[in-house]
């Protein structure tokens, strides 16, 4: 096998990548577009990264303006471009190719007032053939899809739709193979072909047969090859023979189980609608290639190895250079995690299996008890469901452990150097097989295979691949009116949820108005009850200073007089005469209580003594005249403080 290391061909449009570590793989796609250039196209589960964005590859919001877009059944792309003026073979481009773990489906707008934005689309020509995006870009196609040629190294194509149960015939003309190089080749080795069926999993850059996920004929030796070991199977091809590929899948298929959320039989589909250079693409992640199936490949190899002597020494082995002594340092870990336990590889069962014809003749059953397309049954992963789009406008791609509608085994063409093949579909063969093909594989195989043939009383058992498209088409429509059905329900559920929360905020907001509103309606009635307090208490004490004298206002009762004495009228007898003229100033003695600021036991220099007089007549006219003495009424008797100082001289 020659692997191809020159440089791609100027002409074909591809994205540029940003490489990134082998072990990592980029899965945001930000809202903007892709930059043209060139790049080698590796297969779908190679290493690699998310192409950058730039104007050509635009990621769609759901709620964009759409108005202005066309309403399109058919893509727009690819456009064809020749390999050379008269060469019916021709490069496809623009195109969005299924690469770096990525794959891309034609999408359109929607009918008007649905949920969904984008819908799946067809494109030309609408009927079974090669697909545009899922092949290798050194792959080139005639015009309608159904003629092939290779370039350098093994490149592979898959159809553009794929066998999930039944039984289903297809031809396929090698034009140039066998070993046979083209007449102007200037390369060291001819033309090979391996024609065979292969799921989404299988490398595009690769022969069919490499691995576990592709089974193949090939035509050097006729041998049949699975997990890259090649074993006796029928004759060899070669250029002008017709092979006819045979597959028959247990059908119906088996169904998903409903009490089980887990189950990869489950249909769900995960993809973001893109911009390509003016046309729309659903883009999804590639299913990967599981350590199960790899760990099949690694031991096939060992066996290859053991068998041809060439085994590696065990890892465990220890090494004569290097002394294989446990770390001592700090923190090591003495008890090595085992790795976790492999998975069980589902298969389809006895009924499965493929066979090859060569002109017409039967080659017998090449593989029987197929592996399951599905993928394996993943654990529920916590990180996946809590994807979502980031406030700066990513997206990020989910891992897909359900069947999205499009895995089965597609028809799949390896082609080495300057390979070209014809597929035929059907349904006008050149070497139409047998109504039964079961019943003529088992007479070939006699004991080898266990196969059971039908008894159809001449009805045709199979169908031809040409009657798969539509269906797959069909099928595809159906699982986008689900999607749309769902969409709406919960789109409904949403605006009912949002109703409900919006009535319940309004419910909440009234009850807190209505509780701001009590809360200030017994703030104000306190406060007035606060007022009402205050104000009665003010009126008790302007009461109580009216009923009250002070000593500027002498209150007399009614009749009452200077003059006339007011009964029980006490006074203090005056023992003291001021040696000064009159002074009409008030002093402390006729205006402040001398009782209340000298105490008996204060030792001011005045002190007060208490008379008490009844008088019939007038009040003393050296208490009312003089300042030195101040006169209360109390109820019927006046009292009359008289000063009396006890200062030395003063008698």
């Amino acid at each position: 096998m020659e692997v191809s290391s020159e440089p791609r061909a100027s002409s074909l449009p591809t994205l540029v990548v940003t490489p990134v570590p082998v072990n990592h793989t980029s899965r945001k796609r930000k809202h903007a577009p892709i930059s043209g250039g060139a790049a080698p196209s590796p297969a779908p589960s190679d290493p690699g990264a998310t192409p950058t964005p730039s104007v050509e590859n635009v990621v769609l919001p759901r709620h964009l303006d759409l108005s202005t877009r066309p309403r399109l059944t058919i893509s727009r792309h690819p456009q064809f471009i020749p390999e050379s003026p008269e060469s019916p073979y021709y490069n496809t481009e623009p195109l969005c190719m299924n690469r770096l773990n990525f794959r891309y489906t034609p999408a359109g707008l929607s009918p008007i007032g649905s949920v969904l934005p984008f819908t799946t689309i067809e494109a030309a020509p609408t009927c079974f053939r090669v697909s545009w995006e899922d092949r290798s870009t050194f792959i080139k196609v005639t015009l309608d899809g159904l003629g092939l040629k290779g370039e350098k190294g093994f490149r592979s194509a898959r159809c553009n739709a794929p066998v999930r149960e039944g039984k289903w015939y297809m031809e396929v003309k090698i034009e140039q193979g066998g070993g046979e190089k083209p007449p102007d080749s200037q390369r060291l080795e001819g033309s090979y072909v391996r024609l065979g069926w292969a799921r989404r999993e299988a490398p595009l850059n690769g022969p069919a047969g490499l691995d576990g996920y592709s089974y193949s004929y090939r035509d050097k030796t006729g041998d049949k090859v699975h997990l890259s070991r090649p074993r006796p199977y029928g004759k060899p091809f070669k250029s002008g023979d017709v092979i006819g590929m045979y597959i028959s899948l247990p059908s119906p298929r088996r169904a998903p189980n409903k009490k089980d959320p887990y189950d990869p039989a489950h249909i769900k589909r995960e993809r973001i609608a893109i911009e390509f250079k003016g046309q729309e693409y659903f883009e999804s992640l590639e299913y990967p290639q599981s350590k199960e199936m790899i760990a099949l490949v690694d031991a096939s190899d060992r066996a290859k190895a053991t068998k041809s002597g060439s085994m590696p020494s065990s890892a465990t082995k220890k090494s004569a250079t290097v002394k294989n002594l446990p770390s001592t340092s700090r923190g090591a870990k003495t008890n090595v995690q085992e790795p976790a336990p492999l998975r069980p590889i589902p298969t389809l069962g006895p009924d499965s299996y493929i066979a090859f014809f060569v002109n017409g003749e039967s080659q017998g059953v090449a593989f029987q008890d197929i592996f399951d397309y599905l993928p394996l049954r993943s654990p529920p992963n916590k990180q996946e469901k809590q994807k979502k789009a980031n406030k700066d406008g990513l997206r990020e791609h989910k891992e897909n452990p359900f069947d999205d509608g499009t895995l089965g085994y597609y028809p799949f063409i390896s082609l080495f150097n300057e390979a070209r093949v014809r597929i035929n579909p059907g349904p006008d063969f050149e070497f139409p097989p047998p109504p039964d093909i079961d019943a003529a594989v088992s007479s070939v195989d006699g004991n080898e295979a266990d196969i059971k043939p039908l008894s159809s009383q001449n009805s045709r058992t199979w169908r031809p691949l040409c009657e798969r498209y539509p269906e797959f088409f069909v099928e595809q429509k159906a699982l986008d009116s689900l999607e749309e059905k769902e969409a709406r329900q919960a789109a409904q559920k949403n605006s009912e949820q949002d109703k409900a929360a919006a009535d319940k905020a309004e419910a909440q907001k009234a009850r807190r108005r209505a509780q701001a509103a009590a809360r200030k309606e017994k703030k104000a009635k306190q406060v007035r009850e606060e007022t009402e307090a205050k104000r009665k208490k003010i009126d008790e004490l302007q009461a109580m200073r009216k009923s009250s004298a002070t000593p500027s206002m002498l209150t007399f009762e009614e009749g009452m007089s200077w003059g006339a004495a007011s009964p029980s009228m006490q006074s203090l007898p005056d023992t003291y005469t001021a040696s000064g003229p009159y002074s009409p100033a008030p002093t402390v003695a006729s205006s402040v209580d001398l009782h209340g600021l000298a105490s008996r036991n204060d030792s001011s220099a005045y002190n007060s003594e208490y008379e008490e007089e009844e008088r019939e007549g007038q009040p003393n006219a050296d208490s009312l005249q003089h300042g030195d003495s101040m006169g209360y009424s109390l109820g019927e008797s006046i009292y009359v403080y008289r000063g009396v100082s006890d200062a030395p001289g003063i008698p």
